[in-house]
């Protein structure tokens, strides 16, 4: 069974942190076993010089009970055990209170080591040992405290000692831990909760959305970047959701839409073939049929034309042409509709050639798709305005039009394929809602923008800027 995320992130974070504090417990193990080490040693070795400059006394037979005394004084101070031998490893003296008691004790019974004797150099530092008279290793130290090298002192101290300091040490250091320990993993435990938790709904929103559920959000609980993630997955799930309303309601549209001239294309020809229609009627007929055939033809056109625009199959061929003179090429094309809705057309006539690089045949498709969309949704009586400027390296084209305008909620999305504004509203119902967003495709293809300002029941103005060279 695969772990969640949650577990694996807990436990990984709580393994790491236990580790680490072990680790630093062996770091700190090795550094205060190395220092102890040092100390000892260095205990030892003062023990051993202390003896040595105390010794001529000891062998000319003079205040043998001072020197003894010294040494007893060392032995107790440093915690360690200081003998003499001579030059076979013999023990002549000890500091233990035994020795001061009956001139003998358990270590006058021993024998150092000749090899031992033999290794004592001028650091008088000599490797752990038992010297044959411990059961356990002691840190030892000796001194050569002759000029004839016959006489040695030797200071010993018990290696387990600084184990059982660093078994304390150790003991303290992990009790103490546990406090911040626990603490640490509560807050562990709840940032890892708080980590996951968002990814988890994300998860389960992201499987709704996999069967076609797009209702459910993730609650932002937080600023940070998890809480942005948030924020960015529940915009994507609203552009999804609102991407397949309008997908669902293209579907029906086009559908409806091609029912629609299909049964009157149908039904006609059909009146004609069988003899319903007159012959005399024939030719009005006929004339029906033409215009739903070229409403399906537009329809099919927009359809391809957008699919070749998301698929980039299309390339850009641009030649160099006046942008006034298609305008006006394309006004003069719909003059009949200009003059059947009463429009009025303002600042066509003030407005001067512009040369641009462009593609002639996009370009025209973007002017005209403005154009209709312009006439289309002008009020009867309305004003339809045209500004053409021009700087160093951009053409700036807007066209305005009074009427219905466009609600300032649904501004952003107009520039989306299928969309729609609200149907009551609007003046054509059949609209596939594609013909702006090929005029967005084909002005960012030349690397221009196109923006749209409206006001409801007042005006719609759209502000295309193009490059002058492509």
């Amino acid at each position: 069974m695969k772990l969640k995320l949650f577990k694996k992130f807990f436990f990984i974070t709580v393994s790491v942190v236990a580790v680490s504090l072990v680790v630093l417990m062996m770091i700190l193990s090795v550094v205060l076993n190395d220092n102890f080490t040092e100390s000892s040693y260095k205990t030892l070795k003062e023990c051993c010089v202390q003896i040595s400059d105390t010794f001529e006394n000891f062998s000319t037979g003079e205040s043998s009970g001072e020197f003894s005394n010294i040494a007893v004084s060392l032995s107790q101070v440093s915690g360690s055990d200081i003998f003499i031998t001579d030059s076979h490893g013999t023990i002549l003296m000890c500091a233990c209170d035994e020795w001061q008691e009956n001139g003998k004790c358990m270590h006058s019974s021993y024998i150092i080591p000749k090899d031992i004797i033999d290794k004592v150099g001028e650091d008088g530092r000599v490797e752990i040992n038992t010297l044959g008279i411990y059961r356990y290793p002691h840190y030892v130290s000796a001194k050569s405290i002759s000029e004839e090298n016959n006489y040695f002192v030797f200071a010993t101290k018990l290696l387990s000692e600084s184990r059982n300091l660093l078994s304390k040490i150790s003991k303290i250091y992990y009790l103490w831990a546990l406090i911040p320990l626990a603490f640490m993993f509560i807050a562990i435990y709840v940032l890892t909760y708080r980590l996951t938790k968002p990814l988890k709904s994300m998860s389960e929103a992201a499987k709704a959305m996999s069967r076609g559920d797009f209702s459910k959000r993730v609650p932002v609980t937080s600023d940070d970047e998890i809480g942005e993630l948030a924020v960015s997955f529940n915009m994507m799930t609203n552009s999804l959701s609102r991407l397949e309303s309008m997908r669902k309601s293209f579907v029906g549209d086009v559908s409806h839409e091609l029912k629609t001239p299909m049964t009157t294309i149908g039904g006609f020809i059909d009146g004609i073939l069988d003899g319903t229609i007159k012959e005399e009627e024939r030719e009005y007929y006929l004339g029906i049929v033409s215009g739903e055939v070229k409403r399906l033809s537009r329809l099919v056109n927009g359809m391809l034309s957008m699919t070749r625009l998301e698929s980039g199959e299309f390339s850009l061929k641009p030649i160099r042409f006046d942008f006034y003179e298609l305008l006006c090429t394309i006004m003069i094309s719909q003059e009949q509709r200009i003059e059947k809705n009463k429009l009025e057309i303002d600042g066509l006539d003030s407005l001067e050639s512009v040369e641009i690089c462009a593609d002639k045949d996009l370009i025209h498709q973007v002017i005209y798709n403005l154009v209709d969309n312009a006439i289309k949704f002008s009020n009867v009586g309305g004003k339809i305005s045209f500004l053409l400027t021009e700087n160093k390296e951009d053409i700036v084209f807007t066209i305005t039009n009074t009427g219905v305008g466009i609600p300032e909620k649904e501004l952003p999305f107009v520039f989306e394929r299928f969309y729609k504004g609200d149907k009551s509203r609007s003046a054509v119902k059949n609209s596939t809602g594609l013909g702006l967003y090929i005029v967005k495709t084909i002005v960012s293809a030349h690397k221009g923008t196109i923006s749209v300002k409206s006001k409801e029941d007042k005006f719609t103005a759209f502000k295309v800027v193009l490059p002058k060279e492509n």
